[in-house]
Protein backbone atom coordinates (compact mmCIF):
# COMPACT_ATOMS: atom_id res chain seq x y z
CA UNK A 1 0.00 0.00 0.00
CA UNK A 2 1.47 3.58 -0.94
CA UNK A 3 1.59 5.81 1.76
CA UNK A 4 1.44 9.50 2.01
CA UNK A 5 3.78 11.65 -0.42
CA UNK A 6 7.04 12.85 1.61
CA UNK A 7 6.37 16.39 3.32
CA UNK A 8 9.23 18.05 1.57
CA UNK A 9 7.59 16.99 -1.57
CA UNK A 10 4.40 18.69 -0.51
CA UNK A 11 4.81 22.43 -1.41
CA UNK A 12 6.15 21.68 -4.97
CA UNK A 13 3.18 19.36 -5.48
CA UNK A 14 0.82 22.01 -3.87
CA UNK A 15 2.25 24.88 -6.11
CA UNK A 16 1.80 22.53 -9.09
CA UNK A 17 -1.62 21.22 -8.34
CA UNK A 18 -3.23 24.45 -6.24
CA UNK A 19 -6.52 22.66 -5.38
CA UNK A 20 -9.91 21.00 -6.93
CA UNK A 21 -9.66 23.59 -9.74
CA UNK A 22 -6.76 20.89 -10.99
CA UNK A 23 -9.01 18.31 -11.63
CA UNK A 24 -10.19 20.71 -14.58
CA UNK A 25 -6.75 20.59 -15.90
CA UNK A 26 -5.48 17.27 -15.95
CA UNK A 27 -5.03 15.64 -19.30
CA UNK A 28 -7.05 12.60 -20.13
CA UNK A 29 -5.21 9.41 -19.63
CA UNK A 30 -5.20 7.93 -23.35
CA UNK A 31 -6.54 4.03 -23.05
CA UNK A 32 -4.12 1.48 -23.79
CA UNK A 33 -3.44 0.37 -27.48
CA UNK A 34 -1.63 -2.40 -28.95
CA UNK A 35 -1.44 -2.05 -32.53
CA UNK A 36 -1.54 -4.43 -35.02
CA UNK A 37 2.34 -6.15 -35.78
CA UNK A 38 1.41 -4.76 -39.56
CA UNK A 39 -0.08 -1.31 -38.78
CA UNK A 40 2.14 1.91 -39.29
CA UNK A 41 3.22 3.24 -36.25
CA UNK A 42 1.37 5.88 -34.72
CA UNK A 43 2.24 9.26 -33.19
CA UNK A 44 1.03 8.05 -29.96
CA UNK A 45 2.94 4.53 -30.03
CA UNK A 46 6.08 6.81 -30.99
CA UNK A 47 6.27 9.20 -28.40
CA UNK A 48 9.68 10.56 -26.60
CA UNK A 49 10.45 11.88 -23.57
CA UNK A 50 10.10 15.46 -24.07
CA UNK A 51 6.25 14.89 -24.61
CA UNK A 52 6.78 14.99 -28.50
CA UNK A 53 6.15 12.07 -30.34
CA UNK A 54 9.02 10.19 -32.05
CA UNK A 55 7.69 11.50 -35.74
CA UNK A 56 8.05 15.11 -34.59
CA UNK A 57 4.07 15.54 -33.93
CA UNK A 58 3.12 16.95 -30.75
CA UNK A 59 1.74 14.01 -27.97
CA UNK A 60 -0.01 13.99 -24.84
CA UNK A 61 1.61 13.91 -21.28
CA UNK A 62 1.51 11.63 -18.64
CA UNK A 63 0.63 13.12 -15.17
CA UNK A 64 3.63 12.44 -13.12
CA UNK A 65 3.85 10.19 -10.12
CA UNK A 66 3.86 12.66 -7.69
CA UNK A 67 0.47 13.88 -8.69
CA UNK A 68 -0.49 9.70 -8.99
CA UNK A 69 0.61 9.90 -5.29
CA UNK A 70 -1.31 12.87 -4.29
CA UNK A 71 -4.62 12.10 -5.86
CA UNK A 72 -6.50 10.27 -3.31
CA UNK A 73 -5.71 13.55 -0.72
CA UNK A 74 -7.44 15.74 -3.29
CA UNK A 75 -10.48 13.51 -3.45
CA UNK A 76 -10.79 14.83 0.21
CA UNK A 77 -10.76 18.11 -0.40
CA UNK A 78 -14.72 19.46 0.04
CA UNK A 79 -16.56 20.84 -3.23
CA UNK A 80 -17.83 23.83 -3.81
CA UNK A 81 -21.51 23.86 -1.94
CA UNK A 82 -24.52 22.82 -4.78
CA UNK A 83 -26.75 26.33 -6.05
CA UNK A 84 -29.47 26.17 -3.41
CA UNK A 85 -32.82 24.91 -5.14
CA UNK A 86 -35.02 27.94 -6.49
CA UNK A 87 -37.15 29.43 -3.67
CA UNK A 88 -41.58 29.06 -4.25
CA UNK A 89 -43.39 31.55 -2.64
CA UNK A 90 -46.01 30.27 0.08
CA UNK A 91 -49.28 29.91 -0.81
CA UNK A 92 -51.55 33.05 1.02
CA UNK A 93 -53.49 31.71 4.28
CA UNK A 94 -57.09 31.05 3.75
CA UNK A 95 -59.91 31.94 5.93
CA UNK A 96 -63.13 29.73 5.62
CA UNK A 97 -66.62 31.01 6.97
CA UNK A 98 -69.88 28.82 7.48
CA UNK A 99 -73.23 28.96 6.55
CA UNK A 100 -76.54 28.36 8.39
CA UNK A 101 -76.60 25.51 10.45
CA UNK A 102 -72.86 24.63 9.27
CA UNK A 103 -69.88 23.85 11.35
CA UNK A 104 -66.05 23.33 10.70
CA UNK A 105 -66.62 19.58 10.06
CA UNK A 106 -68.55 20.48 6.98
CA UNK A 107 -65.70 21.62 5.57
CA UNK A 108 -63.24 18.42 5.47
CA UNK A 109 -63.46 17.80 2.14
CA UNK A 110 -62.45 21.33 0.73
CA UNK A 111 -59.78 21.38 3.12
CA UNK A 112 -58.71 18.03 2.15
CA UNK A 113 -58.45 19.34 -1.80
CA UNK A 114 -56.38 22.50 -0.06
CA UNK A 115 -53.98 20.43 0.79
CA UNK A 116 -53.56 18.40 -1.97
CA UNK A 117 -53.74 20.92 -4.64
CA UNK A 118 -51.54 23.61 -2.17
CA UNK A 119 -49.74 21.67 0.26
CA UNK A 120 -48.48 23.97 2.84
CA UNK A 121 -51.09 26.14 2.69
CA UNK A 122 -52.32 27.67 6.38
CA UNK A 123 -56.09 27.29 6.05
CA UNK A 124 -58.02 28.24 9.21
CA UNK A 125 -62.01 26.78 9.23
CA UNK A 126 -63.73 29.41 12.24
CA UNK A 127 -65.46 27.18 14.55
CA UNK A 128 -68.14 30.52 15.14
CA UNK A 129 -71.44 30.80 15.53
CA UNK A 130 -71.92 26.97 14.59
CA UNK A 131 -75.72 25.14 14.57
CA UNK A 132 -78.76 27.12 15.68
CA UNK A 133 -76.05 30.15 16.78
CA UNK A 134 -76.14 30.63 13.33
CA UNK A 135 -79.37 32.41 14.14
CA UNK A 136 -77.78 35.04 16.17
CA UNK A 137 -77.98 38.55 14.34
CA UNK A 138 -75.28 39.07 11.77
CA UNK A 139 -74.30 41.98 12.55
CA UNK A 140 -72.94 40.56 16.24
CA UNK A 141 -71.80 37.36 13.93
CA UNK A 142 -69.85 39.88 11.65
CA UNK A 143 -68.21 41.33 14.76
CA UNK A 144 -67.24 37.75 16.10
CA UNK A 145 -65.60 36.90 12.90
CA UNK A 146 -63.92 40.16 12.65
CA UNK A 147 -62.42 39.72 15.77
CA UNK A 148 -61.35 35.77 14.78
CA UNK A 149 -59.59 37.40 11.23
CA UNK A 150 -57.59 40.51 12.25
CA UNK A 151 -54.87 38.65 14.01
CA UNK A 152 -54.57 36.16 10.69
CA UNK A 153 -54.41 38.99 8.56
CA UNK A 154 -51.72 40.97 10.12
CA UNK A 155 -49.87 38.40 10.42
CA UNK A 156 -50.15 37.75 6.21
CA UNK A 157 -48.17 40.00 4.25
CA UNK A 158 -49.18 38.94 1.36
CA UNK A 159 -52.75 39.04 2.22
CA UNK A 160 -55.53 36.17 2.46
CA UNK A 161 -57.87 34.31 1.06
CA UNK A 162 -61.56 34.03 2.10
CA UNK A 163 -64.25 31.35 0.93
CA UNK A 164 -67.28 31.89 2.28
CA UNK A 165 -70.35 29.74 1.74
CA UNK A 166 -74.39 30.35 1.76
CA UNK A 167 -74.67 32.57 4.70
CA UNK A 168 -71.19 33.47 5.46
CA UNK A 169 -70.46 34.93 2.30
CA UNK A 170 -72.94 37.81 3.70
CA UNK A 171 -70.90 37.97 6.73
CA UNK A 172 -67.48 38.54 4.98
CA UNK A 173 -68.98 40.87 2.74
CA UNK A 174 -69.80 42.95 5.39
CA UNK A 175 -66.32 42.24 6.61
CA UNK A 176 -64.92 43.07 3.77
CA UNK A 177 -66.85 46.45 4.12
CA UNK A 178 -66.26 47.39 7.85
CA UNK A 179 -62.01 46.67 8.26
CA UNK A 180 -60.17 49.29 7.20
CA UNK A 181 -57.19 47.19 6.63
CA UNK A 182 -58.18 44.39 5.41
CA UNK A 183 -56.24 42.76 2.96
CA UNK A 184 -57.96 40.33 1.39
CA UNK A 185 -56.61 38.97 -1.99
CA UNK A 186 -59.59 36.75 -3.38
CA UNK A 187 -63.30 36.67 -1.86
CA UNK A 188 -64.62 33.42 -3.07
CA UNK A 189 -68.68 33.65 -2.21
CA UNK A 190 -69.88 30.34 -2.78
CA UNK A 191 -73.86 30.28 -2.93
CA UNK A 192 -74.54 32.70 -0.97
CA UNK A 193 -77.75 34.94 -1.16
CA UNK A 194 -75.58 38.18 -2.18
CA UNK A 195 -78.83 40.09 -3.35
CA UNK A 196 -80.97 38.73 -0.92
CA UNK A 197 -83.46 35.13 -0.41
CA UNK A 198 -87.14 35.27 -1.09
CA UNK A 199 -88.41 31.44 -1.16
CA UNK A 200 -89.46 28.96 1.02
CA UNK A 201 -86.85 26.57 1.92
CA UNK A 202 -86.69 23.98 4.57
CA UNK A 203 -85.03 26.37 7.31
CA UNK A 204 -87.75 28.90 6.43
CA UNK A 205 -90.70 25.93 6.93
CA UNK A 206 -88.59 25.18 10.67
CA UNK A 207 -87.97 28.29 12.04
CA UNK A 208 -91.28 29.87 10.92
CA UNK A 209 -93.89 26.84 10.38
CA UNK A 210 -96.74 28.76 9.72
CA UNK A 211 -95.16 31.27 7.30
CA UNK A 212 -95.04 31.20 4.04
CA UNK A 213 -92.78 33.66 1.44
CA UNK A 214 -95.38 35.87 0.72
CA UNK A 215 -96.53 36.46 4.46
CA UNK A 216 -92.74 36.44 5.83
CA UNK A 217 -92.33 39.63 5.53
CA UNK A 218 -94.71 40.66 8.10
CA UNK A 219 -92.34 38.94 10.60
CA UNK A 220 -88.77 39.61 9.36
CA UNK A 221 -89.85 43.71 8.83
CA UNK A 222 -90.58 43.87 12.46
CA UNK A 223 -87.87 44.81 15.12
CA UNK A 224 -88.38 41.10 16.49
CA UNK A 225 -87.90 39.48 13.30
CA UNK A 226 -84.60 41.10 12.57
CA UNK A 227 -83.30 39.72 15.64
CA UNK A 228 -82.86 36.32 13.54
CA UNK A 229 -80.03 35.68 10.86
CA UNK A 230 -82.09 34.87 7.94
CA UNK A 231 -84.78 38.19 8.48
CA UNK A 232 -81.56 40.25 8.04
CA UNK A 233 -81.53 39.48 4.30
CA UNK A 234 -84.93 38.80 3.70
CA UNK A 235 -86.13 40.47 0.54
CA UNK A 236 -89.23 40.38 -0.26
CA UNK A 237 -89.76 42.30 -4.18
CA UNK A 238 -93.18 42.86 -3.28
CA UNK A 239 -92.98 45.45 -0.17
CA UNK A 240 -89.71 47.07 -1.37
CA UNK A 241 -90.27 50.26 0.54
CA UNK A 242 -90.44 47.91 3.67
CA UNK A 243 -87.33 45.82 3.14
CA UNK A 244 -85.44 49.16 2.75
CA UNK A 245 -86.58 50.80 6.20
CA UNK A 246 -86.89 47.43 8.03
CA UNK A 247 -83.84 45.63 6.55
CA UNK A 248 -80.82 46.14 9.31
CA UNK A 249 -78.14 44.79 7.55
CA UNK A 250 -78.77 44.02 3.55
CA UNK A 251 -80.02 47.26 2.71
CA UNK A 252 -77.16 48.66 4.49
CA UNK A 253 -74.22 46.69 3.07
CA UNK A 254 -76.04 47.14 -0.40
CA UNK A 255 -75.99 50.75 0.20
CA UNK A 256 -79.10 50.76 -0.39
CA UNK A 257 -80.38 53.00 2.37
CA UNK A 258 -78.15 55.96 3.73
CA UNK A 259 -75.96 55.77 6.39
CA UNK A 260 -72.98 58.12 7.72
CA UNK A 261 -70.46 55.08 7.12
CA UNK A 262 -71.59 54.13 3.32
CA UNK A 263 -68.54 56.09 1.76
CA UNK A 264 -66.02 54.56 4.18
CA UNK A 265 -67.33 51.23 3.34
CA UNK A 266 -67.37 51.29 -0.37
CA UNK A 267 -63.79 52.55 0.08
CA UNK A 268 -62.47 49.42 2.65
CA UNK A 269 -65.02 46.71 -0.20
CA UNK A 270 -62.43 48.36 -2.72
CA UNK A 271 -59.39 47.29 -1.31
CA UNK A 272 -60.57 43.52 -2.56
CA UNK A 273 -58.49 42.01 -5.07
CA UNK A 274 -60.38 39.81 -6.82
CA UNK A 275 -64.42 38.89 -5.88
CA UNK A 276 -65.37 35.05 -7.52
CA UNK A 277 -68.97 34.32 -7.54
CA UNK A 278 -69.89 30.99 -7.35
CA UNK A 279 -73.87 29.21 -7.34
CA UNK A 280 -76.01 27.27 -9.91
CA UNK A 281 -79.51 26.68 -10.67
CA UNK A 282 -79.64 23.21 -9.21
CA UNK A 283 -78.74 24.43 -6.08
CA UNK A 284 -82.36 24.43 -4.46
CA UNK A 285 -81.71 26.84 -1.46
CA UNK A 286 -81.02 29.98 -2.81
CA UNK A 287 -84.05 31.99 -4.36
CA UNK A 288 -83.77 32.87 -6.84
CA UNK A 289 -80.57 31.18 -7.31
CA UNK A 290 -79.20 34.09 -9.77
CA UNK A 291 -78.98 35.89 -5.80
CA UNK A 292 -75.13 34.49 -5.85
CA UNK A 293 -74.47 36.87 -8.94
CA UNK A 294 -75.92 39.49 -7.21
CA UNK A 295 -79.23 39.09 -10.00
CA UNK A 296 -82.52 39.42 -7.99
CA UNK A 297 -86.61 39.85 -8.55
CA UNK A 298 -88.38 42.57 -9.53
CA UNK A 299 -91.84 43.33 -8.84
CA UNK A 300 -93.12 40.68 -11.30
CA UNK A 301 -90.49 38.37 -10.17
CA UNK A 302 -88.59 38.56 -12.88
CA UNK A 303 -84.89 37.82 -12.51
CA UNK A 304 -82.73 40.32 -13.52
CA UNK A 305 -79.15 40.06 -13.39
CA UNK A 306 -75.87 41.97 -11.74
CA UNK A 307 -75.53 44.87 -14.70
CA UNK A 308 -79.65 45.94 -14.13
CA UNK A 309 -79.58 46.14 -10.65
CA UNK A 310 -79.88 49.42 -8.86
CA UNK A 311 -77.17 49.06 -6.58
CA UNK A 312 -74.70 47.89 -9.79
CA UNK A 313 -75.91 50.87 -11.81
CA UNK A 314 -75.25 53.32 -9.01
CA UNK A 315 -72.21 51.90 -7.96
CA UNK A 316 -73.49 52.10 -4.13
CA UNK A 317 -70.96 49.80 -2.60
CA UNK A 318 -68.50 49.34 -5.30
CA UNK A 319 -69.90 46.49 -7.21
CA UNK A 320 -69.39 48.35 -10.93
CA UNK A 321 -65.82 49.45 -10.16
CA UNK A 322 -65.13 45.96 -9.68
CA UNK A 323 -66.14 44.60 -12.87
CA UNK A 324 -64.24 47.56 -14.56
CA UNK A 325 -61.34 46.73 -13.07
CA UNK A 326 -61.46 43.35 -14.24
CA UNK A 327 -61.72 41.94 -10.90
CA UNK A 328 -65.26 40.11 -10.76
CA UNK A 329 -65.30 36.48 -11.87
CA UNK A 330 -67.97 34.49 -12.43
CA UNK A 331 -68.60 30.79 -12.29
CA UNK A 332 -72.04 29.21 -12.81
CA UNK A 333 -72.30 25.17 -12.54
CA UNK A 334 -74.87 22.93 -12.91
CA UNK A 335 -76.07 19.94 -11.03
CA UNK A 336 -75.14 21.16 -7.35
CA UNK A 337 -76.96 21.37 -4.92
CA UNK A 338 -76.71 23.38 -2.18
CA UNK A 339 -75.33 21.32 0.59
CA UNK A 340 -73.00 19.74 -1.67
CA UNK A 341 -70.99 23.41 -2.97
CA UNK A 342 -67.87 22.84 -0.72
CA UNK A 343 -67.31 18.88 -1.02
CA UNK A 344 -67.34 18.78 -5.03
CA UNK A 345 -64.20 18.28 -6.29
CA UNK A 346 -65.18 19.24 -9.72
CA UNK A 347 -66.40 22.67 -8.54
CA UNK A 348 -63.20 23.13 -6.90
CA UNK A 349 -60.59 22.33 -9.36
CA UNK A 350 -62.79 24.85 -11.87
CA UNK A 351 -63.86 27.81 -9.50
CA UNK A 352 -61.88 27.93 -6.41
CA UNK A 353 -58.18 26.11 -6.73
CA UNK A 354 -57.50 28.99 -9.48
CA UNK A 355 -57.55 31.90 -7.01
CA UNK A 356 -55.89 30.14 -4.39
CA UNK A 357 -52.18 32.24 -5.05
Amino acid sequence: MLGPPSPALLPGLLKEFPGPAVFRSIPEIPPTHHPRQDAAPSPESTRGPSGRSMLGLPGRRLPSAEFLLLLPFLLLLPLPPAAPAPHRAAYKPVIVVHGLFDSSYSFRHLLEYINETHPGTAVTVLDLFDGRESLRPLWEQVQGFREAVAPIMAKALQGVHLICYSQGGLVCRALLSVMDEHNVDSFISLSSPQMGQYGDTNYLKWLFPTSMRSNLYRICYSPWGQEFSICNYWHDPHHDDLYLNASSFLALINGERDHPNATAWRKNFLRLGRLVLIGGPDDGVITPWQSSFFGFYDANETVLEMEKQLVYLRDSFGLKTLLARGAIVRCPMAGISHTAWHSNRTLYETCIEPWLS
